[in-house]
């Protein structure tokens, strides 16, 4: 069965150039957590596909060993993990995402 998941997720991020695996979705995160990531790439400006964890346990539980992370939200661009919401936020006060995002070629407004 995990090799299914990991299947799923791996098409996901491979798909899509920005993912992220969250509790909720983007129009309505279910935590706080989910929410500041959000944030985070709707003022950049970023386009991304949500993945809602709540709706689907086996992927809440396949994502965390797929990554080897304990936790939710999960972001991915260009299929390379990035972090969880307190890297993502770091990472975005330092200009350090906006960097990355350019440096993989993905759009931000």
């Amino acid at each position: 069965m995990e090799n299914v998941i990991f299947d799923r997720i791996k098409k996901d991020i491979s798909e899509n150039d920005v993912v992220l695996y969250m509790k909720g979705s983007a129009a309505f995160p279910q935590c706080g957590f989910s929410s500041l990531t959000v944030q985070v790439l709707s003022q950049l400006g970023v386009t991304f596909k949500d993945i809602n964890v709540l709706e689907d346990k086996e992927i809440w539980q396949g994502i965390k060993d797929f990554t080897d992370w304990p936790t939710i939200p999960q972001l991915y661009v260009k299929g390379e993990f990035v972090g969880g919401a307190d890297i993502v936020r770091e990472m975005y006060e330092a200009g350090e995402l906006q960097q990355l995002l350019a440096d993989k070629g993905v759009q931000a407004a």
